[in-house]
């Protein structure tokens, strides 16, 4: 039977941590996912306004096939230096790159990452020459642990979801032959989470078990709504000021290219849970992660087929989750709060 990990988190892929760091006053945080062990990575890039660092060696015919760790991080182009302290914390555990055996040359940490922007938030962001990103980026590393948060935590802390508060959510799924996809998102999207004239998510039929609220379109009446009607997306987006940024990790065994296959795969999540999507002013990335402790089922054409639509389900299920446990944060409202439904646990 299919059905969710037990933590219905990213961290239920065996060898997967999760670290989260958040600066109330600047109202921004990181999010660091690490693989144990170094990991097969891919990414693909959809949005039309993005912020990454190191994606171009995650190609298939570079030398680099495995990466320490991804950062996901609020701050613009502030935010690419939280990667800079992941770095550093990962070398001085010995951790990254060598290519070739010498106590005195250091390794070369790999670290990809990418950015959301949460500038204009109302947080605090006069830090002169000292923005906050570098040590957020190593506090989330230390607090890496197995239990990914939900909600206003790391990369999603200060961010907005359409005319919703954004955050951070996760999502797991475990196949009947025991292959485990999850995927962890921080939405800061223009376009909306939830369906117009309702309170029910666009990715409402790939809820399990009541985990963003249950909420279905026929509850309030469902009417249909025109082509042109995106709900309760942001009114005015300007450059930049949107993006969401994804992580799915599997432990089946995947070569680069087909790393690729599902991150591109998985970006149909992101289509599904909010629309508008990829606008010119997102900034929206997937990550995947391979740690490979499982065969792919045969024949790996449609193994990875499977793979690949279940990777594109959790991230949809894991972006609702960002929002509907969000809660609100200044001018940006929550979901519980605008709907009037009560968050579960």
């Amino acid at each position: 039977m299919i059905k969710p990990g037990p933590r219905n988190s990213i961290t239920d892929v065996p060898g997967i941590l999760v670290g989260s760091a958040s600066d109330v006053q600047v109202r921004t945080g990181v999010t660091v996912v690490i693989p144990v062990d170094r990991a097969i990575a891919a990414v693909d890039v959809r949005g039309g306004g993005p912020g990454t660092r190191e994606t171009d060696l995650l190609a298939p015919d570079t030398l680099v096939d495995s990466v320490d760790a991804i950062v996901l991080s609020g701050g613009s182009v502030y935010g690419l230096a939280a990667a800079d302290g992941v770095v550093a914390a990962l070398a001085a555990q010995g951790r990254g790159f060598k290519p070739f055996p010498n106590p005195a040359v250091p390794p070369s940490p790999i670290v990809p990452g990418a950015i959301l922007y949460d500038l204009a938030n109302e947080g605090d962001k006069a830090w002169g020459l000292d923005p906050p990103y570098r040590r957020l980026g190593i506090d989330a590393f230390n607090a890496a642990s197995f239990e990914a948060a939900l909600g206003n935590v790391g990369a999603g802390y200060g961010a907005r979801a359409g005319a919703f508060k954004g955050g951070q959510g996760t999502a797991s799924i475990v196949t009947a032959g025991g292959i485990s996809v999850g995927a962890l998102a921080c939405v800061n999207s223009f376009g909306s989470p939830v369906m117009p004239g309702n309170v029910a998510f666009w990715a409402w039929p790939f809820e399990i078990d009541g985990e963003f609220g249950g909420a279905r379109p026929w509850d309030g009446g469902y009417a249909g709504f025109a082509p042109d009607d995106w709900g309760p997306a942001k009114a005015n987006p300007a450059a930049l000021q949107n993006t969401t940024l994804a992580v799915v990790a599997t432990d089946a065994a995947l070569t680069p290219a087909e790393a690729k296959r599902v991150a591109v795969m998985a970006q149909d999540g992101m289509a599904r849970a909010i629309r508008p999507i990829h606008a010119p002013f997102d900034g929206d990335v997937v990550f995947v992660l391979s740690t490979g402790s499982k065969a792919l089922s045969e024949p790996r054409s449609m193994g990875l087929s499977e793979l690949g639509a279940l990777a594109a389900d959790c991230l949809s299920r894991a972006i609702a989750r960002g929002v509907y446990h969000a809660s609100s944060l200044g001018a940006a409202a929550a979901y519980a709060d605008k709907s009037g439904r009560e968050r579960q646990s």
